[in-house]
Order: C-alpha cells, then sequence, then structure tokens
C-alpha cells in the first residue's frame, strides 16, 4: 500500500488512466469484432464499411498509447488482406 502523498496520488492516477486504455481497447476490439463478423458471413460491402471505420480506430488508439504502432499496423494490414480476398 502506498505511504506517501505522492505515491497515492500516483496510484489514483493510474487507476483513472487504467480505466480509459481499458475503454478504448474495448472499442477496438468492438470494431474489429464487426468486421470479423462481416467477413464470416460473407458481406462484402459490410466488410468493406467495417474496416474503413475500424481503420482510424486503431490509429487513433495507437497515437493515444493503448497499442504499439506495429500492432495496429499488422492488425489493419490482416483485415485489409481478408476483406481483399472476400471482394476478390
Amino acid at each position: 500500500m502506498a505511504n506517501t502523498s505522492s505515491a497515492k496520488k500516483a496510484t489514483r492516477k493510474i487507476a483513472r488512466q487504467t480505466a480509459v486504455n481499458k475503454n478504448r481497447r474495448s472499442r477496438v476490439r468492438t470494431f474489429i469484432r464487426k468486421v470479423e463478423e462481416a467477413l464470416t458471413a460473407g458481406d462484402k460491402d459490410a466488410a468493406q464499411a467495417a474496416f474503413s471505420v475500424a481503420q482510424p480506430e486503431l490509429m487513433r488508439a495507437v497515437s493515444k498509447g493503448v497499442f504499439h504502432r506495429n500492432t495496429a499496423s499488422r492488425k489493419v494490414s490482416r483485415l485489409a488482406q481478408r476483406v481483399k480476398a472476400l471482394s476478390a
């Protein structure tokens, strides 16, 4: 348990930031899941629409420090590949 006032404040700040990051991560996962569902359903238009919404959301998470840049790029790349394969 934190003893000093500065350590107590740091604990409060970490808890707040953890909650924010958890929310952002959950939001990104939701957008990715929508793309995945459209892909499994075979709905080309819905998959493309969901992907075009998910991509900026992933990059926004990178700019906020929730995901590493390479992780988000890898996810976007793999999703784009699958959407492209579906439309071909």
